[in-house]
């Protein structure tokens, strides 16, 4: 299905086409709530604390990323091989919606900045991975 999304995609996509290609899969859940604060917080709590005890690297966290004008909060992390992931989680909070995506591969940090925007990826702009622990 990854080859044939990417298939999809324009030729002068080249860069996302080769990093959708080094993609053994990509799953994305996406709950929406009538009312606003309906996730509870500790469940959200427990999935960021559930990465962090399996040794991924959190890389990001941030409030209204990208200028946005509603409150959302996003979460990335990483699973490092050397300079290269194996794997990528983004987790997006936002009053009435809560947004997990998973990224399996073997991917290059510029593959995965070619891929924001593109199968549930949030696009962000910049150097958006930074850390804000890291400031």
């Amino acid at each position: 299905m990854l080859a044939a999304a990417a298939g999809l995609l324009p030729d002068e996509d080249a860069d996302v086409k080769q990093a959708v290609a080094k993609l053994d899969g990509v799953s994305v859940h996406v709950l929406r709530f009538a009312a606003e604060g309906a996730a509870d917080p500790a469940d959200v709590g427990a999935i960021r604390e559930a990465y962090h005890l399996r040794g991924w690297k959190h890389v990001l966290n941030s409030t209204n990323m990208g200028g946005s004008t509603h409150n959302a909060t996003t979460d990335v992390w990483l699973v490092l091989d050397g300079a290269n992931m194996r794997g990528a989680v983004v987790l997006v909070q936002s009053p009435k919606s809560l947004t997990l995506a998973t990224l399996a591969g073997n991917l290059s940090p510029v593959d995965l900045l070619h891929l924001r925007g593109h199968f549930g990826i949030p696009k962000f702009e910049g150097r958006g991975l930074d850390s804000d622990a890291d400031k």
